[in-house]
């Protein structure tokens, strides 16, 4: 059933992007430059990090820097958040969505983020709010709606076209056609996959002109879930003593609520992570303390020290007691031509 209605979508995602093509439906500049950074497919391509190391090569610059997202699994998606103005974080992972709210944490007052569907709306906000010269779209491609100066276009070497199928019998939002609108490719997560040059190949039949490039997921130091949080002083994490030379020889159990979540497990087993189980959650989940007393339990009965997730799923579990250690990995993109990559920013 779900390959009979694949047609249809691209029939639509064709119809509408005809549309804009022709100019019929119009499109509208944000007043600043304007990045976008999108994908072809769902799900987790390794988006937001790149979308992080942009902001900061920004920032890093003296630009006053806005990144622009609609903030999946907010509670009010119809309303505009302000997740940070530059200075003060504004908002939790149920109100301005996880992944805000994780960009927040990692950028730490080096740009604004606003949630808001009306991506155009909130831009000519930002201007005369904040006098914003750069704008970053994240999830952009397909909103066609705000034009962009740079279009750039995350490709998952591990998995980079979804099945070849459209939604929602595979995982592609438009054709691969349609990758000739971008001006940069980057094939992320290229260090977890070994068909890296055939993916190349494939992204040079419908689009041979663009800037490519490779990227590679690292993970950072383990940081405790308390001290993660600790940059929002309104979280509270309840947790147990904890006694690190004790841990230091403990195995892990693993869980996650990502796009990918097979790129999570597969980057801890790449880093040589002891793990002794783990577990995969809906993309955007919010946890309860019933999910946690359950990853707990399964993590004793496989003898693993404590819980380890990604910076993503950190965001969604203050307030939350645990009587088992958490641990956080915050995943970094690293590009394989790094001041040409910037270079185009």
């Amino acid at each position: 059933m779900l390959s009979l209605l694949s047609p249809i979508y691209g029939k639509i995602a064709e119809y509408r992007n005809a549309r804009f093509d022709s100019g019929s439906t119009p499109s509208f500049a944000l007043g600043a430059r304007t990045i976008s950074v999108g994908n072809i497919t769902t799900g987790g391509t390794g988006k937001t990090p790149l979308v992080i190391m942009i902001a900061q090569r920004l920032a890093g610059r003296g630009k006053r820097v806005c990144i622009l997202t609609r903030g999946y699994g907010r509670s009010n998606p119809r309303k505009r958040v302000i997740v940070t103005d530059g200075k003060t974080l504004l908002a939790d992972a149920r109100t301005g969505g996880d992944e805000p709210l994780e960009m927040a944490r990692s950028l730490r007052g080096k740009a604004i983020i606003i949630a808001d569907r009306d991506r155009v709306a909130a831009a000519k906000f930002a201007v005369e709010e904040y006098g914003v010269t750069h704008f970053i779209l994240d999830d952009g491609f397909q909103h066609r709606r705000a034009r962009r100066d740079l279009d750039i276009v995350c490709i998952n070497a591990t998995d980079p076209f979804g099945g070849g199928k459209m939604l929602p019998a595979g995982r592609l939002r438009e054709p691969l056609e349609n990758l000739k609108r971008a001006d940069v490719i980057v094939i992320t997560r290229a260090n977890l996959a070994k068909n890296v040059d055939e993916v190349k190949s494939q992204i040079a039949k419908y689009n041979s002109h663009c800037h490519l490039f490779t990227a590679s997921t690292k993970m950072g130091e383990m940081t405790l879930l308390k001290k993660f949080l600790s940059f929002d002083k309104d979280v509270e994490v309840r947790m147990p003593a904890i006694d690190l030379a004790r841990l230091a020889n403990s195995s892990a159990y693993a869980f996650c609520g990502i796009g990918n979540p097979g790129s999570f497990f597969g980057q801890l087993k790449l880093d040589n992570f002891d793990i002794a189980g783990e577990v995969a959650f809906a993309d955007h989940h919010m946890y309860t303390a019933k999910d946690i007393a359950g990853l707990a339990k399964k993590a004793r009965e496989a003898g693993a020290g404590y819980l380890l997730t990604t910076s993503k799923d950190a965001m969604k579990l203050g307030g939350i007691n645990f009587d088992i250690p958490v641990f956080v990995l915050e995943a970094r993109t690293v590009i394989d031509d790094a001041e040409r990559f910037n270079a185009l920013l």
